[in-house]
């Protein structure tokens, strides 16, 4: 193998095979990043037996091979080079990897190619087109409201569902907190299965990270979801889960029951006021109460060791209840997400589910659970 590439041309692609190598990896075919010299190009290629990277990249290439080259080694070496043109070569006779740059000669040891795996190809037939970065913002709008515990099987997953006339569900749940964001793609509604499609959430970071604002290809078969740019450069699969999502339409629907208790208020205002009242929250206790009339909310919460903290909110309230408890910490992130200037609460019952949506927030609905007041002041986390 023998080949002259720019640094700045395959930098970016390095990194990004090099961030899905697995930390602690014991075969080397994991550790490795895979370098393959073809007419007019290199490819680059990474996996930890799940996820699989190849970035194709522009190279003068005078002999073809494949090598498997230590990841993190060699990417920490490349991005520590200046800019310029690198020449790598194989040098049969020790086996090793010579990276030159002018004066600068470095020899790797590599893995040959008989320990390589075939990467599985992009699915060309019925591939979609999608905007990278309304992806980006979907994940980031859902992924936060997942369990991060595998052991959890569907709910640790985002579930991608398709409905009638184009129209899609993204989701995500971990028992006490739901987000849900919709929108239209007639091409990719088409393509998801029925029951939808199910994604883990330790796979989404791999995503976001891989992502630009570009717009994407996307293809899915019965076991991969495939993403590739749209130049036919990068090609990012995932392996599908195949667990049975709940049926979330059974609490969506009790924010659309009549008696639901609206309260509307200024998002800025109220995360202000829940970033003090954090303060003054303990682990026996972390919750904000809200004591509610029509224009008022009354915002407290007490620690045995830290004090007590009150504070009130300007809303406007229509609805029976008096008094709900929210955990500060989760109520805090949930906002966060939305950028509406007034967020609408929705809240069925003391104890059951509260919609948050917002005016420039459209199709997006979070639930999040209350947390149950009794006598002696214990609180227990509700399933959604």
């Amino acid at each position: 193998m023998k080949l002259t590439v720019n640094k700045e041309q395959i930098i970016e692609g390095l990194q990004k095979a090099a961030a899905i190598i697995p930390a602690k990896a014991g075969a080397a075919y994991l550790r490795s990043i895979w370098l393959k010299a073809e007419e007019g190009s290199l490819a680059v290629m990474s996996t930890d037996a799940n996820i699989e990277f190849t970035g194709r990249y522009p190279a003068e290439v005078s002999q073809p091979g494949l090598i498997g080259v230590q990841g993190r080694a060699f990417v920490d070496l490349v991005r520590q080079l200046p800019t310029g043109v690198l020449n790598l070569t194989l040098d049969e006779a020790s086996g090793n990897l010579l990276l030159e740059q002018g004066r600068r000669v470095y020899k790797l040891p590599v893995s040959g190619s008989e320990w390589f795996q075939n990467f599985s190809e992009f699915p060309v037939e019925n591939a979609v087109t999608w905007s990278g970065d309304f992806l980006q913002d979907v994940l980031d709008k859902v992924a936060f409201c997942i369990s991060d515990d595998d052991a959890m099987d569907a709910i640790a997953c985002l579930c991608m569902k398709p409905g009638e006339n184009g129209h899609i569900d993204v989701c995500g749940l971990n028992g006490h907190q739901f987000a849900l964001v919709s929108f239209t793609h007639d091409d990719l509604a088409a393509r998801l299965p029925a029951e939808g499609m199910l994604i883990q959430k330790k796979y989404l970071q791999d995503i976001k990270k891989w992502l630009g604002a570009d717009e994407i290809e996307l293809n899915i078969t019965d076991k991969r979801l495939y993403l590739r740019s749209l130049d036919g450069a990068e090609t990012l699969s995932l392996p599908r889960a195949a667990y049975e999502y709940p049926d979330y339409n059974i609490f969506m629907g009790k924010l659309a029951d009549e008696g639901v208790n609206s309260m509307t208020l200024d998002r800025k205002e109220g995360m202000d006021a829940l970033g003090r009242i954090l303060i003054f929250n303990t682990e026996s206790d972390r919750c904000t109460y809200m004591d509610l009339s029509e224009n008022e909310a009354r915002l407290s919460a007490q620690g045995q060791d830290v004090g007590s903290a009150s504070e009130s909110l300007e809303v406007a309230y229509r609805g029976d209840i008096a008094r709900i408890a929210f955990p500060t910490r989760n109520l805090l992130d949930v906002l966060g997400h939305f950028v509406s200037a007034k967020i609408d609460m929705l809240l069925t019952g003391t104890e059951g589910p509260c919609g948050i949506r917002g005016p420039e927030d459209p199709d997006y609905t979070v639930i999040i659970m209350p947390m149950k007041v009794s006598e002696t002041t214990y609180y227990s986390e509700e399933d959604v």
